[in-house]
């Protein structure tokens, strides 16, 4: 009995169950403890409870009777817990697997416990005894456990207990799992490390980084505090020659994402990018971002300072938010900009996009500024701009289409053409107006997806938002020729090298079930005459599915094997065999 004492007596979640004054509650108060204790032995299964050791001490100390306790104890043993053992290895016995079985308890006992949880009892585990129970170190080695704990901690926050316990299950390495969990961010020490995770997912995910960075930012704008310090650290880090401009653009992402969560984190943004010492344009810039709206008065503030000899630094005007709104106002159709202080605008999106900014050398006083392509930038977007500024039909704009083309090679006409275009197409009555089967605003995408590798997702975006609209105005056989157009765009997107964003899209189309299966057969049809060997494993695994399914390729195959179809399948199982 004293042996067992010993292992067990830091278990009761009782609070009153202590016996740090015991000697004189017994001797003063020894019939109400027997009370006490004889209701405990009452109740179901209390021989299965951690205190049981505890509670009979109490007992035996204030002159209780052994025979009525064993009494109490047998009669009221249920035996809930072996019963629950019984069943499973009956139903095992019976051929369900024990995997199965695990899942059935593990799910049973997970919904129990979520539904008679108490923060203030599971708190005494640790108010009391000031140490960790072995079983708590058990079970965050399990992941249905994990997740328990994750849902409890979304739940009740302020649970002492469950946020040692996310400590606990950071400290054992699995910090990766809990990068949306609010309670992480109340622990510095954990936050810290799940926001390592997240940067280094970031770094490590070069195809799927937009769905990183969702996740990063929604961990980062839990709170103020955790936005700050993330900011400041991104902010440090972005400095590094290594890897530096990722960290700012993760960084821009994450303002973003707290931007559309309407969050005013322009005074921050100010404060981290060196702003205050250049109060005129900082005090521009912060009513623009803060009201999110361009105005005459601080564009010509800002006009002022970057046309001066000694202009702040170009990372003032790069803040994507800005850039955004100088790219609506400019190329966004009726738009109308008082020709007087047009030139300005113009003037300070190109030399955010074109001016080259060197850090003075030991020696100099001054930074040095390169605007060998200011001039010739500031024209070409003067030039895009006058024709998309005017509702030109598709003959007039055939005639500008050299400009166009010429023009297109500069990367922030690029952007401004996206945006135009996709003003334009995006209008309800467009493809209902439109005579070309392809749109030469469509057309105008192509070029610049060869022109400019980083424009690819935005392009790709926009023609998915084309494909899923519903065109209900269109006949259905018109539907699905405007379809196989978008899905041409589509593979000239994955001939110019964004393979993977673009298949897995079309896969997700296919399994979803929701698009026409002639369609998904065009598709395969349009890339199998597009590509020849080698092939990333990534490409087999997301394209090989389509080609093998009968439904899309039953009618594509010949009698042979020298049909494409037949020999990309062979050509896979050959040298894929894993696959």
């Amino acid at each position: 009995m004293e042996d067992n004492y010993g292992e067990n007596r830091g278990w009761d979640t009782d609070a009153d169950d202590g016996d740090g004054e015991g000697g004189e509650e017994q001797v003063e108060n020894a019939q109400e403890v027997l009370d006490e204790c004889l209701e405990k032995f009452s109740t179901h299964d209390y021989i299965m409870e951690p205190g049981i050791f505890t509670q009979l001490k109490r007992y035996f100390q204030a002159g209780g009777n052994p025979e009525q306790v064993i009494e109490l104890l047998s009669q009221n043993y249920s035996a809930v817990a072996q019963m629950a053992n019984l069943l499973a290895e009956w139903l095992i016995l019976g051929g369900v697997k024990v995997t199965d079985v695990q899942a059935m308890v593990e799910n049973h006992l997970k919904d129990m416990i979520l539904k008679t949880f108490d923060p203030k009892k599971a708190d005494t585990i640790f108010t009391e005894e000031g140490e960790t129970p072995a079983w708590l170190t058990e079970m965050i080695e399990h992941p249905t456990w994990r997740s328990l704990i994750y849902r409890l901690a979304e739940e009740y926050p302020d649970c002492l207990m469950l946020n040692f316990t996310i400590k606990l299950i950071s400290d054992a390495g699995y910090q990766g799992e809990i990068t949306s969990i609010s309670t992480a961010a109340q622990q510095i020490e954990v936050f810290s490390r799940v926001l390592k995770t997240s940067i280094s997912g970031f770094l490590q995910n070069t195809e799927d980084w937009q769905g990183t960075v969702e996740e990063c930012s929604k961990m980062v704008c839990h709170g103020q505090h955790t936005y700050v310090y993330s900011q400041v650290l991104l902010q440090v880090l972005s400095q590094e020659a290594r890897g530096g401009f990722n960290m700012k653009r993760l960084s821009q992402e994450i303002t973003r994402c707290a931007q559309q969560n309407h969050h005013d984190v322009t005074p921050i943004t100010m404060a981290l990018n060196g702003a205050a010492g250049y109060p005129q344009a900082c005090q521009a810039l912060t009513s623009m971002l803060s009201r999110n709206a361009l105005n005459p008065a601080d564009i010509t503030v800002l006009f002022r300072n970057y046309s001066a000899a000694d202009p702040p630094p170009i990372d003032l005007i790069r803040t994507p938010q800005f850039l955004e709104l100088l790219v609506d106002s400019l190329f966004k159709p009726g738009v109308k900009l008082n020709p007087e202080h047009k030139p300005k605008y113009i003037y300070l999106l190109a030399y955010a996009a074109s001016v080259c900014e060197t850090a003075a050398r030991k020696g100099q006083t001054r930074k040095t500024v390169n605007k060998e392509e200011l001039k010739p930038t500031i024209q070409a977007i003067e030039k895009v701009h006058d024709i998309c500024n005017i509702n030109k039909g598709s003959t007039e704009l055939i005639a500008e289409l050299s400009i166009l083309y010429q023009c297109i090679r500069f990367p922030v006409v690029s952007v401004g053409v996206i945006r135009w275009v996709e003003s334009t197409v995006t209008e309800p009555s467009y493809f209902k107006l439109c005579t070309e089967q392809t749109p030469i605003h469509l057309a105008l995408l192509d070029e610049v997806v060869t022109c400019h590798l980083l424009l690819h997702s935005k392009v790709l975006q926009l023609l998915i938002q084309l494909f899923e609209s519903k065109q209900d105005e269109l006949e259905i056989l018109v539907q699905l020729e405007m379809k196989k157009m978008l899905l041409d765009r589509m593979v000239n997107i994955l001939s110019r090298g964004c393979v993977v964003p673009v298949v897995k899209y079309i896969k997700q189309c296919w399994q979803q079930g929701d698009t026409d299966i002639s369609l998904i057969r065009y598709f395969v049809t349009e890339v199998l005459e597009a590509i020849a060997p080698p092939y990333t494993p990534e490409f087999v695994n997301l394209f090989l599915p389509l080609v093998e399914n009968e439904e899309i390729t039953g009618t594509m195959r010949g009698d042979g094997e020298n049909d494409p179809v037949s020999e990309f399948i062979v050509h896979c199982k050959a040298h894929f065999a894993a696959l």
